[in-house]
């Protein structure tokens, strides 16, 4: 089991070839690239050259010793109402989940998406997915769909979203063909909805589930927190884990962590975070090797 996490606080602060450098120098063993910055029509991955440079960043990762393994792609995926806007991001992520079978990522993650019209929901966002299926093919990458919330303003807190309940998770991706989806289990999403994070793994089992975000909150707001920061029972987590045999990756997505920190602090904090995440991936293996509550 690989353990990862994101470039997206190191790449806006350093650059992408100097956060591969300082992920891997932290111990990590793989890199979930953060595709964000595709919004940036800068960025050199919107560039004439945006093959030549990933091919740079897998090069650079090599020498570094660390792999990607899987990468995220620009959102929110659909605008209600907005055409224009819809156009250019679905070529944007087709673009992303090129550049990850150029970077050699097995997997990305590209974010489902809620309507007002709730009855169109599953419709429209299993046609989206649809879509993206030939460019699946092409680059030997798969989508993992993600577990959502959302945002209720005038009452100022968080809703369930699409893909929040594992039973509606586990239909999306079995709507899909398992040979180019999969699920990607956000833990922090599932306390924000009231979801067991550990009865969601459960759910949802070792078939769907290949892919996660791991970090922690207050069960109120998104905090991207490092694990036992928050709420979440990663006792009951890593068990769970354990019990589906999950063979996926474990990605700290808890880059929140880090913003506290001044630069020269930066790679200690990303060493404890790796820390921190190896510790979590360890305890999943005592399960695994001696049954419930050989973790703790």
């Amino acid at each position: 089991m690989l353990l990862s996490t994101q470039t997206d606080y190191f790449a806006r602060t350093y650059g992408d070839k100097k956060a591969i450098q300082m992920i891997s120098e932290a111990g990590f063993d793989a890199i979930d690239y953060s595709m964000f910055e595709l919004t940036n029509e800068h960025h050199p991955l919107n560039g004439a050259d945006y093959a030549e440079y990933a091919l740079s960043l897998r090069k650079t990762a090599e020498e570094c010793g660390v792999i990607f393994n899987q990468a995220h792609a620009p959102f929110p995926s659909y605008r209600e109402g907005d055409p224009k806007y819809n156009s250019g991001m679905f070529s944007l992520i087709a673009r992303s989940i090129e550049i990850a079978g150029i970077l050699g990522a097995k997997t990305i993650i590209v974010h489902p998406f809620s309507l007002s019209d709730a009855n169109a929901i599953k419709e429209l966002n299993l046609d989206f997915f649809s879509r993206l299926e030939p460019y699946c093919r092409q680059y030997n990458v798969k989508v993992a769909l993600e577990n959502m919330w959302n945002w209720d303003e005038p009452n100022k807190r968080i809703l369930p979203g699409v893909c929040s309940s594992a039973k509606e998770f586990a239909g999306y991706v079995d709507a899909l063909d398992f040979r180019y989806f999969t699920a990607c289990l956000d833990l922090g999403h599932c306390s924000l909805v009231g979801e067991n994070a550990a009865d969601m793994i459960r759910e949802l089992g070792s078939q769907r589930l290949t892919a996660l975000h791991v970090h922690d909150n207050d069960a109120k707001q998104d905090l991207h927190t490092l694990p036992f920061f928050g709420k979440l029972d990663w006792y009951g987590i890593a068990e769970a884990l354990a019990d589906i045999g999950y063979s996926g990756e474990l990605t700290l997505e808890a880059d929140n962590f880090l913003h506290a920190f001044p630069r020269e602090l930066l790679p200690a904090a990303a060493r404890f975070m790796h820390d921190t995440g190896r510790w979590i991936k360890d305890m999943i293996e005592r399960y695994k090797e001696a049954g419930s509550g050989a973790g703790k």
